[in-house]
């Protein structure tokens, strides 16, 4: 539910003092920076996205459902936007022969935890973006799963269900991926 304190800016912005909605932006604007970043994977991308969204937000603000929290109506926007930019702006491959990591100045152990990020992501790309984004949310966002159903606009039994069997394809696609990384060595 909108805090009262949200509620009332709201009101003051389409009332006519636009200017306020400045608030909006900065209490926000890094979530919205995070979500984008989530799902283009690209910085400058993410940073027009978060702003498209901040701009579809304003200009639907009229329409906003009082009953919802503020930051997940936000959510839903900036995640559409930004889905809707990765399908008009497919990526392209990026070969593994462009990507310099120099591992020699990291201590074992950071190889070690740079090495379980870099399979798990691997892992992560192979699952539908429905999959990911509920795991990411859930897991790697550490938002409940009241708060991951509303920002999926999915009914939380179903929710429960798509994070338990994206669980589980995530785990297979862990043991192809470091089963690939073992022929290789």
């Amino acid at each position: 539910m909108i805090t009262p304190e949200e509620n009332d800016l709201i009101n003051r912005i389409i009332a006519g003092d636009e200017a306020l909605y400045a608030k909006l932006v900065d209490k926000y604007k890094s979530f919205a920076f995070t979500i984008a970043l989530k799902v283009v994977e690209s910085r400058a991308e993410a940073e027009e996205i978060a702003q498209d969204g901040f701009i579809k937000a304003f200009h639907y603000l009229k329409k906003f459902n009082r009953e919802a929290k503020f930051s997940t109506w936000l959510y839903r926007i900036v995640f559409n936007t930004a889905i809707s930019y990765k399908r008009k702006n497919k990526q392209q491959f990026q070969s593994i022969e462009n990507s310099i990591i120099e591992y020699a100045q990291r201590a074992d152990h950071e190889i070690e935890k740079e090495d379980k990020r870099v399979f798990l992501h691997q892992a992560m790309k192979k699952l539908s973006e429905a999959d990911r984004v509920a795991l990411e949310l859930y897991y790697l966002q550490e938002f409940s799963l009241e708060e991951t159903a509303a920002m999926l606009n999915q009914n939380i039994n179903t929710l429960k269900v798509r994070v338990h069997r994206a669980r589980q394809r995530l785990a297979d696609e862990l043991k192809r991926v470091l089963q690939k990384e073992a022929l290789t060595l």
